[in-house]
């Protein structure tokens, strides 16, 4: 049978179509970003492909000027950074019309903002992931190396003894170990601006605990501009977030910090968040779908370390 034309779709009745979810979504999704806030963003909406390509400049070197001579010209052949689009996520859910007429309206309001935390919560994983992998961990994952020769992430407790998955590593942070972290970033000609602190919700109970941090060296501002943001750390901002917690192969009880600068990686979003609702009537119920499409990529690895 043929389908039946004129029909009316969608996009011929698309004016009848509410998009009361899209702007709480967009707020919840906002409201759960904590990683994605802090690091590098570029804007790829409406743009065709799925690379993106970024030039990597080498850095030069400033050479000593003789009298009587020509000057020294530096030429390096440059090289780049690619990024692929390819991480495409959504939420779904298919409510039934008896549903839309007899519950309350506080269920739209869980759809929404679980839909946001959701989106929120694997957009922070696939950067968090990224930047454990910076320190060893396996691509894609939160597992860092079982052989420590291989890890460049250490344990909190000193700072100096290299992170080891296959023995065990919980150890509460300590004040050296931050600070042996901090001068890992000077080492690296990490600039002192636009640092962070990402630790998990263990680590900031430890914070907590330690007069020192909550006297003069902890200080929070008062009215947090970022998600997340507790409050300042040797001039580092520190968040903190659940999704920083340990993943699949590592103890519960271990801890997994991550400090870094804001040029150690970027997120290309080139499908921001967006919902969009269907109705169907052969199943007497409205499709409603949001989702995602962005990439993720390390642009100055030495910029991060994890303890």
């Amino acid at each position: 049978m043929a389908y039946p034309t004129p029909a009316v779709t969608v996009t011929t009745a698309d004016k009848f179509i509410p998009e009361i979810w899209s702007d709480e979504i967009i707020a919840a999704y906002k409201k759960n970003l904590v990683l994605a806030n802090i690091v590098m963003k570029m804007n790829f909406k409406g743009k065709k492909g799925d690379v993106v390509h970024i030039p990597a400049p080498t850095r030069g070197s400033a050479s000593a000027k003789a009298a009587s001579t020509a000057v020294t010209l530096i030429a390096d052949t440059e090289t780049e950074i690619t990024v692929s689009i390819n991480k495409h996520f959504e939420y779904s859910r298919f409510i039934e019309d008896i549903v839309e007429a007899q519950a309350l309206n506080s269920l739209r309001q869980f759809y929404t903002a679980d839909a946001g935390y959701a989106l929120a919560k694997q957009v922070d994983t696939s950067l968090v992931q990224l930047g454990r992998a910076f320190n060893g961990a396996t691509v894609g994952t939160n597992d860092y190396a079982t052989s420590a020769a291989t890890t460049k992430a250490f344990i909190g407790s000193d700072g100096t003894t290299a992170y080891n998955s296959s023995t065990s590593n919980a150890a509460a942070l300590t004040d050296a170990a931050i600070r042996r972290t901090i001068q890992r970033l000077d080492d690296n000609d990490t600039p002192m601006d636009n640092r962070f602190f990402l630790i998990p919700p263990s680590s900031r109970n430890t914070l907590m605990g330690l007069s020192r941090y909550t006297e003069q060296a902890f200080v929070g501002n008062g009215n947090a501009i970022r998600t997340g943001e507790i409050g300042n750390l040797y001039g580092i901002p520190v968040f903190t977030s659940s999704n920083a917690d340990t993943g699949a192969g590592n103890s519960t009880t271990d801890r997994i910090c991550l400090m870094g600068h804001k040029d150690a990686m970027v997120l290309v979003e080139q499908i921001g968040i967006r919902s969009q609702t269907q109705y169907k009537q052969d199943y007497l119920a409205t499709l409603f779908t949001s989702d995602t499409l962005y990439g993720v990529a390390a642009l100055r690895a030495a910029a991060t370390t994890g303890a």
